[in-house]
């Protein structure tokens, strides 16, 4: 609802309670309380894809450059390798204190196995 007001889709907030099948008391009582993951975050969120060889340690190695960056993994999604070859979806979290985002990027792309790193969304 706070979005649709936000938007400016909807003119008042009986309109968008309604939309979203919500009362309007119950839009009072809870529009503090509960936001969007990425509204209460905070530093930007970045999903990158990654292609790299199916080699024990070389994961680990990825999340060190991470971590060593400052920045927090939010998720992880491995497919199974096929021909020897790994695809890894990370979601991180790039904080104010964090690595500059180019410089994180080109250090785990220069790891040896990674074949490239995409980079698919920000927030």
């Amino acid at each position: 609802a706070k979005r649709l007001l936000d938007s400016g889709k909807t003119d008042s907030i009986l309109d968008a309670a309604e939309a979203v099948g919500i009362s309007r008391s119950s839009f009072y009582k809870y529009k503090d309380d509960i936001m969007p993951f990425h509204d209460a975050g905070r530093g930007k969120t970045i999903n990158v894809m990654l292609s790299m060889d199916d080699e024990p340690g070389l994961l680990s190695n990825v999340l060190n450059k991470i971590a060593k960056a400052k920045a927090n993994i939010l998720t992880i999604h491995q497919s199974i390798p096929i021909g020897g070859i790994a695809s890894i979806t990370l979601g991180i979290e790039i904080l104010p204190d964090s690595m500059e985002l180019a410089k994180l990027i080109g250090d785990i792309e220069n790891l040896n196995g990674v074949h490239y790193l995409k980079i698919l969304g920000r927030e």
